[in-house]
């Protein structure tokens, strides 16, 4: 028998609102079941443990991102495009990308992986579809190795992006830096 769809995403966009505003702690149930606008049964049976329901939660926010960000990368191919012009469209996804409830989630999920290995595996595989997505734009813009700096460049948009929500600045920060790290890493070795 298979699930219905808008149930259990309607259960996820829950957790991952009331995670983005009460933190992991604040997840109960009951709170999901009010949220989500479902009975207190329907979390149950569509999420036995907790544990499942923040990794599945993680996996959904990251797949659709991951989506999102490839779209972008179709709609601007990076083969010819410069590299200031590359991170200024980088700037402008960042600028856009608010900092609502469902976009603090992560964050606070993959704080709360340090604490549970449980959600390891799930946070592992998120950062994984970011290296895979960062290397195939830093391929696309000539960058040597660029599966090797991928994760470099997803930990520097990550941080600067955690940055940028704990201290309200704008998105030119997160421009520059990555201007400076390919640049970088374009120069040939000495």
């Amino acid at each position: 028998m298979s699930r219905p769809a808008g149930t259990r995403d309607r259960i996820i966009r829950a957790v991952l609102r009331i995670i983005g505003e009460h933190g992991v702690a604040g997840v109960t149930n009951r709170r999901i079941a009010k949220e989500a606008g479902v009975s207190l049964g329907s979390v149950t049976y569509h999420f036995a443990t907790q544990h499942e329901l923040l990794r599945e939660s993680l996996r959904s926010f990251v797949s659709e991102e991951t989506c999102r960000f490839t779209e972008l990368a179709a709609q601007h191919p990076c083969d010819g495009t410069d590299l200031a012009e590359a991170s200024t469209l980088v700037g402008q996804v960042a600028a856009n990308t608010g900092f609502d409830s469902e976009h603090i989630a992560p964050f606070e999920i993959y704080i709360q992986a340090g604490r549970d290995p449980q959600l390891r595996t799930a946070a592992a595989e998120c950062f994984a579809a970011y290296d895979r997505l960062a290397a195939s734009i830093l391929s696309a813009l000539g960058v040597p190795d660029a599966e090797r700096a991928a994760s470099a460049v997803v930990a520097l948009v990550m941080g600067i992006q955690l940055r940028r929500l704990a201290t309200g600045s704008a998105a030119d920060d997160l421009v520059d830096a990555l201007l400076i790290f390919v640049s970088g890493s374009q120069r040939p070795a000495v």
